[in-house]
């Protein structure tokens, strides 16, 4: 048990001491930049879908007629 106490209070020192943190402006303009990008992504995915499903819709109705 004390070698897993050991190994975390060992990692806690090293995020503390050797880990070069981005500056909180920098965090803010990263999450902005990831949010709307994964926003563009899910329309892109959704517009897709729509237009094979609309798509598998149209070639099954025309093999029906």
């Amino acid at each position: 048990m004390t070698k897993i106490v050991n190994y975390i209070s060992e990692a806690f020192e090293e995020l503390k001491t050797n880990v070069t943190w981005p500056e909180w402006a920098e965090v803010q303009r990263f999450t902005i930049i990831v949010a709307v990008f994964s926003v563009v992504f899910a329309l892109l995915t959704w517009g897709v879908d729509e237009l094979f499903a609309k798509s598998i819709a149209g070639f099954f109705n025309w093999l029906k007629s």
